[in-house]
């Protein structure tokens, strides 16, 4: 079995299900664990609905969609 770092962030990526954006989730949090595999303590993601995407930190929007588009990858991680 491998540590854990307990301290680590806890990331929510929310989409949209009617939007069908359930596969860019994924794949963003892929992209997420795979970068910050030591410092993100849990990942969720979190079904909506209205067009919503938005990835949060312990709580705090680092990107949503209805301001500022969909991300680029290296811009969430620049954020995260």
């Amino acid at each position: 079995m491998c540590p854990t770092d307990a301290s680590g962030g806890r990331v929510e990526i929310e989409y949209c299900t009617r939007c069908g954006w359930l596969p860019r989730a994924t794949w963003m949090a892929k992209l997420l664990l795979t970068t910050f595999t030591a410092e993100i303590s849990e990942l969720a993601l979190v079904p909506g609905t209205g067009g919503i995407f938005e990835v949060r930190v312990d709580g705090q929007t680092v990107w949503s969609r209805a301001e500022q588009g969909f991300p680029e990858p290296t811009e969430v991680k620049r954020l995260v």
